[in-house]
């Protein structure tokens, strides 16, 4: 069983930035594709971004050009770089795994992101 431990999570102000940082343990097939998605009261879970061993990575339209995903293979650990945050970007945000990108079998604990106006 993969286990994921988010850390990063915080409050900050609209235009400020945050890091989040997840670090996988587990089968490293399971590992392939690691993201984060993310929830907001009232709202379904949404995927923000995920990146796969290799390097190719997918982003949801919303935050294209603002968050920048990256990986460190050899420390199985997945980063979130988010920049120019929005009050619509606060949620809990989940770190993911998976042999494929969209289809997570693993889910961290949540960490919460809180942007104010």
């Amino acid at each position: 069983q993969e286990q994921l431990v988010e850390s990063g999570g915080g409050l900050v102000q609209a235009g400020g930035s945050l890091r989040l940082s997840c670090a996988g343990s587990g089968s490293s097939l399971r590992l392939h594709a690691m993201g984060w998605y993310r929830q907001s009261p009232g709202n379904q879970r949404e995927m923000v971004a995920v990146i796969v061993r290799g390097g190719t990575s997918i982003y949801a339209d919303s935050v294209k050009g603002r968050f920048t995903i990256s990986r460190d293979n050899a420390k199985n650990t997945v980063y979130l770089q988010m920049n120019g945050l929005k009050p619509e970007d606060t949620a809990v945000y989940y770190c993911i795994a998976g042999i494929v990108p969209l289809s997570p079998t693993a889910w961290g604990q949540g960490t919460q992101v809180t942007v104010s106006s």
